[in-house]
């Protein structure tokens, strides 16, 4: 599997929404690793009214302005870090929200970041299919906080690799989740009847 170039990331934004799509979202954590294929994505361009970046760069915002191919988390509703994927060049402000992946590894430690009975995890399916099934779940699962935000994807211990997998005949296109502005834009991406997708 070959992690993804800085060039993958600095493309349009809603290329790389799609692109993502299929990919394998890894991160080490001392001797253990936590993986996933990503299942569901949203884009946010600087002139989307629903975009952090749409009223320029803040404190709270500005990894969002770094080069294609870093971290930005945030944190919402006083509970709930998600994280994005920074695109295109240094101070466009764009990134692409990680909605859902489907577990691949460390799915018990992922478990315990979310606080879920592991005991039941073997026995029920619905709860394996709710560990990261939505932005929240999938940054708790793999313990993604304001510290992660403004990490380098191309440099570090926490990276997105390209499976070889082709999923472009599976991908969905929606409007996205949980807006109160750009609601008509289909910038939401997902693969058909994966179930770890957030929103049908």
């Amino acid at each position: 599997m070959k992690k993804l170039r800085r060039s993958f990331y600095t493309r349009s934004t809603i290329a790389v929404a799609k692109d993502l799509l299929g990919k394998i979202f890894i991160r080490k954590i001392g001797n253990s690793s936590l993986s996933g294929m990503i299942v569901e994505t949203e884009a946010y361009l600087h002139t989307d009214p629903a975009s952090h970046s749409y009223r320029g760069k803040t404190e709270r915002n500005s990894a969002m302005f770094d080069t294609g191919g870093h971290l930005y988390v945030y944190f919402t509703y006083g509970m709930h870090f998600c994280a994005n994927v920074v695109t295109s060049n240094k101070n466009t402000g764009e990134a692409v929200l990680i909605r859902a992946v489907e577990p691949i590894e460390g799915i018990e430690m992922m478990t315990k970041n979310r606080l879920l009975d592991d005991r039941r995890r073997h026995s029920d399916d619905r709860r394996l299919h709710t560990l990261t099934n939505g932005p929240a779940k999938f940054a708790q699962a793999f313990q993604l906080t304001r510290q992660q935000s403004g990490i380098d994807l191309t440099k570090s211990e926490m990276f997105i690799v390209d499976a070889g997998v082709n999923v472009r005949r599976m991908i969905v296109a929606g409007v996205r989740v949980g807006i109160s502005a750009g609601k008509g834009k289909k910038w939401r991406f997902y693969l058909k009847n994966n179930p770890w997708v957030s929103k049908k």
